[in-house]
C-alpha cells in the first residue's frame, strides 16, 4: 500500500511537470489519438478540480504544489512544538528560553482545527537559511538563563523532550546510526539535550543542519530533505555574527544549579539529492520493520479467516439442519413440541427494556462507523497526507458532524421498529450522547493542560467553534435524519410477538453476559492488536502513521469477525431459550473494547515511561475514550449482524 501511495504521489507529480502547453503537446505527439485525447481529458479534469478546490485550504498531496527556490532565496525555518514520549503533554517552542527572532517579532501561523487539537503552534524562528549558501557557524544569540530557566531546561531534557522544526513544510529529523548499517533511520525532531555520567545534564546549543535540494529545472531548486545533528559545544562568538568552534569539540555546555549564560549557534550545509519532490516524504512514512509488519498482518489475517471460516461453516450447517428438522416436523405432526430457537419465536422480536438508550448507542455507532470508513479510505488514497498537519483530525471532526444525517435516519427507523413513543427525546439523546461524553471529558482534561501551560490545551475560541459545529451542524442533521427515519416503515419481522413474554430459564455460566463478552472479544481483538501497536506508537511516541492500507484490510477483517462472533453468541443464546438478544448482541460484540483498554494498560507498563500525575491521567483518560469509541463501533456491527441473522432464519421456518 505504501508503494501504491507513492505511485499516487508520482502520478500527480507527473501532471505537475507540464509547465506550459507546448511541453504537453510534445508529450502527446508520441501517443495514439485516442490515448492523447484521454490523457488531455484527465489532465483537464484535474486542472479544473485544482482550480475549483483550494488545495492550500483542503487536503494536501505531496507533489501537487511544490515550492521552487532560486540560489540565495531565503528559506524560512519554523518551529512546531516540543514533544516527548515520557510526558505526553506537548509544549510550545518558546515555552523554554530559546533564542527569539532578532526584531522580537514572534508570529504564529494560523492553524486548522486539527493542528490546534494536536497542540501544534507553528511559529517563526531566528534561523535564516539561503538556498545553496553554506554557513559554518552562525551565532544566534547569547541567552542569560535565570535559575528558573536552567531548572526548566533540565526538566525538559530529563523528560527527553524533542524540538520540531520545519523547512518548506518538511519536518526536521535526526539521523540514527547511519554508519553501523546500510539502512538510515530517522527520529523526528532533535533532543534538547542529554544526560551524561553522574547525572550531569548537557544542553544541545549548536545545531548542524543539512538541507537537501533537488534541481528539477536549471536555476530552480526544491527542498527534499531536512536533517539535523544537535551538539552540546561551547563556541566562541565573533563580532561579525559568526562563531568559532573549538578544534576538539569536547567542551560541552553543562547546566548547573544557578543562572548562567548560554550561546546558541547553528551551521547549515546544502547537499544536492536525486530524490524528487514527490518522494521526499518516503523516509518519514516508511516503517523500520515493514517486513515484520507484513508477516504479522498476514499471520493475523490467516488465523482470523481460518477461525471465522470454521465458525461460519459450522453455524450455517447447524442452522440449515435446524430449519430442515423444524419444517419436517411441522409436515409430519403438528402436535410435536417445539424445541431450540424455534421455541422462542413469539418473543425474539419483543422490544427490549431501555430501548431508547440502545437506539442512542446504535445511532452513535453508525455515525462513528461512517466517519471512520470515509477517513480510512481517503487516507489510504493519499488525500490526508501528513504533509497537511491536522488534516486527518479536521476531516474526522467534520465528517462526524455530517454523518449525523445517516445516524439520525437509522436511529429513527430502529426506534419506530421498537415501537417507541417519544421520538423527540430519542433524537435529542442520540445527538447528545457521544459529543457530550467527548466534549465533557475534553473540557475537564483541558484544565489539567492549562495548569501545565501545555500547547495541547484547546483554546477557548476552538472550544466555542466545536460547540457551534455540534449545535449548528451535527444536531440539526440528526434531527432531520431522525424525522425521515421515524416516518419510514419499520423493519419487517417474519414472526409475530406474543402478548405474554416467556420466562427465561437459568443460563449456563458461559452464556451469561460478562463471560460471553470476554470470550467473544478475543477473536476481533486478535484481528487488530498488531495494528493497534503501530497506532499506539504513532499516538504516544510522536511518530507518523501512514499504514492506512494495512488499517483498511484490518478494519474489514475486524468487521467480519465481529459480525460472525455476534451471530454465534446470539444463536447459542436462542438455543438456550434466551430471547433477550437486543442488548446482548451489542454488549457482546463490544467485548473486544475491554481488551483494547487492557492493551492500553499493558502498553503503559511495558513501552512508556510516563512520569507525573497529570500525564498519567491524560493517558488513561484518552485510552478510555478510545476504548469507548471502539465499543460503540463494534457493538453496532454486531447488533445489525444479529438482527439480519434472526430475520433470515425465522423467515425460513414455517411457523403457524
Amino acid at each position: 500500500m505504501i508503494a501504491f501511495t507513492h505511485f499516487y504521489y508520482r502520478h500527480y507529480h507527473f501532471l505537475s511537470l507540464f509547465d506550459d502547453l507546448s511541453s504537453y503537446h510534445n508529450f502527446s505527439r508520441d501517443r495514439p489519438n485516442r490515448g492523447s485525447l484521454m490523457a488531455y481529458l484527465r489532465t483537464s479534469t484535474l486542472l479544473v478540480l485544482a482550480t475549483l478546490i483550494p488545495l492550500e485550504q483542503g487536503f494536501y498531496v505531496p507533489g501537487v504544489a511544490p515550492v521552487d527556490f532560486k540560489a540565495g532565496d531565503v528559506i524560512d525555518v519554523k518551529a512546531i512544538k516540543l514533544t516527548s514520549s515520557n510526558n505526553i503533554m506537548p509544549f510550545e517552542y518558546y515555552s523554554v528560553p530559546f533564542c527569539k527572532p532578532a526584531n522580537g517579532d514572534i508570529q504564529y501561523k494560523s492553524e486548522n482545527l486539527g493542528e490546534v487539537m494536536r497542540g501544534d503552534r507553528i511559529v517563526n524562528t531566528p534561523y535564516a537559511f539561503h538556498m545553496k549558501k553554506n554557513e559554518q557557524c552562525v551565532s544566534v544569540c547569547s541567552n542569560k538563563l535565570s535559575k528558573e530557566n536552567v531548572a526548566l531546561f533540565k526538566e525538559r531534557i530529563r523528560q527527553e523532550y524533542s524540538a520540531h522544526l520545519i523547512v518548506d513544510n518538511l519536518p526536521v529529523a535526526t539521523v540514527i546510526n547511519p554508519a553501523q548499517s546500510g539502512d538510515v533511520y530517522y527520529d523526528l525532531g532533535y533532543r534538547l539535550g542529554w544526560i551524561g555520567d553522574n547525572a550531569k545534564v548537557f544542553l544541545n546549543n549548536h545545531l548542524q543542519f543539512v538541507v537537501k535540494y533537488h534541481q528539477h529545472t536549471p536555476g530552480l531548486y526544491r527542498v527534499v530533505g531536512f536533517e539535523v545533528r544537535p551538539r552540546s559545544i561551547s563556541a566562541t562568538k565573533n563580532d561579525d555574527g559568526t562563531c568559532s568552534m573549538p578544534d576538539d569539540g569536547t567542551k560541552h555546555v553543562e547546566l548547573g544549579d544557578s543562572e548562567q549564560s548560554v550561546d546558541f549557534s547553528y551551521s547549515v550545509a546544502f547537499e544536492e539529492s536525486d530524490v524528487p519532490w514527490a518522494s521526499r516524504w518516503d523516509v518519514y512514512l516508511t516503517t523500520k520493520a515493514v517486513d515484520i509488519h507484513w508477516f504479522s498482518i498476514l499471520n493475523s489475517i490467516v488465523v482470523v479467516l481460518s477461525l471465522s471460516g470454521f465458525v461460519s461453516v459450522t453455524i450455517v450447517r447447524t442452522v440449515r439442519r435446524d430449519i430442515a428438522q423444524y419444517n419436517r416436523d411441522d409436515e409430519e405432526d403438528d402436535t410435536l413440541e417445539e424445541t431450540g430457537w424455534k421455541l422462542v419465536h413469539g418473543d425474539v422480536f419483543r422490544p427490549p427494556p431501555h430501548q431508547m438508550i440502545l437506539v442512542n448507542m446504535v445511532g452513535t455507532g453508525i455515525q462513528l462507523l461512517g466517519m471512520s470508513a470515509i477517513v480510512v479510505v481517503c487516507a489510504m488514497l493519499g488525500m490526508l497526507s501528513p504533509a497537511s498537519r491536522g488534516s486527518l483530525m479536521s476531516a474526522a471532526v467534520f465528517l462526524f458532524c455530517f454523518m449525523g444525517l445517516i445516524s439520525g435516519y437509522h436511529a429513527g427507523r430502529l426506534y419506530k421498529t421498537m415501537k417507541g413513543r417519544n421520538p423527540i427525546r430519542c433524537a435529542v439523546q442520540t445527538a447528545t450522547l457521544f459529543p457530550s461524553l467527548i466534549l465533557g471529558a475534553g473540557f475537564l482534561l483541558n484544565f489539567f493542560l492549562i495548569g501545565k501551560h501545555s500547547s495541547g490545551a484547546v483554546p477557548f475560541g476552538t472550544m466555542v467553534a466545536l460547540l457551534i459545529m455540534w449545535f449548528c451542524i451535527d444536531m440539526p442533521l440528526i434531527f432531520l435524519g431522525f424525522y425521515f427515519g421515524y416516518r419510514k416503515q419499520p423493519y419487517t419481522h417474519p414472526v409475530r410477538t406474543n402478548q405474554i413474554p416467556r420466562q427465561v430459564p437459568e443460563q449456563p455460566w458461559f452464556l451469561r453476559l460478562i463471560p460471553s463478552s470476554l470470550i467473544a472479544g478475543v477473536l476481533p481483538f486478535g484481528a487488530m492488536f498488531i495494528e493497534l501497536f503501530f497506532i499506539f506508537n504513532a499516538i504516544w511516541e510522536n511518530q507518523f502513521y501512514y499504514l492506512f492500507g494495512f488499517l483498511f484490510i484490518v478494519s474489514i477483517i475486524l468487521a467480519i469477525s465481529t459480525a460472525q462472533i455476534s451471530v454465534v453468541a446470539t444463536y447459542f443464546s436462542l438455543c438456550a431459550e434466551n430471547y433477550r438478544w437486543w442488548w446482548r448482541s451489542f454488549v457482546i460484540s463490544g467485548g473486544s473494547s475491554f481488551y483494547v483498554m487492557a492493551y492500553a494498560v499493558f502498553y503503559y507498563n511495558t513501552k512508556l515511561t510516563i512520569e507525573g500525575f497529570v500525564p498519567t491521567v491524560l493517558y488513561f483518560s484518552y485510552s478510555s475514550l478510545i476504548a469507548l469509541t471502539f465499543f460503540f463501533m463494534t457493538g453496532t456491527i454486531g447488533f445489525y449482524a444479529s438482527h439480519f441473522f434472526l430475520t433470515k432464519i425465522y423467515a425460513a421456518v414455517k411457523i403457524d
